[in-house]
């Protein structure tokens, strides 16, 4: 199992509504419906009754303290390394455009060919 579809499982199962557990998780609702779809399909049975209120089902019910105890037994997620300050050295473009003389072709046009 996933430790990841774990997690959004026992969010929605927290708050019963989609879209305040994928505001808590802070990831997009297709995302978590599709996660929530992924783990029904795993187990092979509904984990929650969508028809109105969303209600978990007695495997949902049962699933969850499984769930639960997988999560506490995981290793905590590895934080994200934080981004260096500063940006991105940026490469010569050489000496620029020539000036434009009066009188002279521009340098950087060329002729049109006949």
């Amino acid at each position: 199992m996933n430790i990841t579809l774990l997690r959004r499982f026992v969010a929605v199962a927290e708050e019963l509504h989609f879209p305040r557990a994928a505001d808590k998780l802070g990831i997009p609702l297709a995302s978590l419906y599709s996660s929530i779809d992924k783990l029904e399909a795993e187990i092979g049975q509904p984990l929650f009754t969508r028809h109105g209120e969303t209600q978990l089902t007695k495997v949902g019910v049962l699933f969850l303290e499984e769930a639960r105890n997988e999560i506490a037994a995981a290793p905590a997620p590895a934080e994200k390394p934080a981004a260096k300050a500063g940006g991105k050295a940026k490469a010569s473009k050489g000496k620029g455009r020539a000036p434009i003389v009066k009188g002279q072709p521009k340098p950087y046009k060329k002729r049109q060919g006949r």
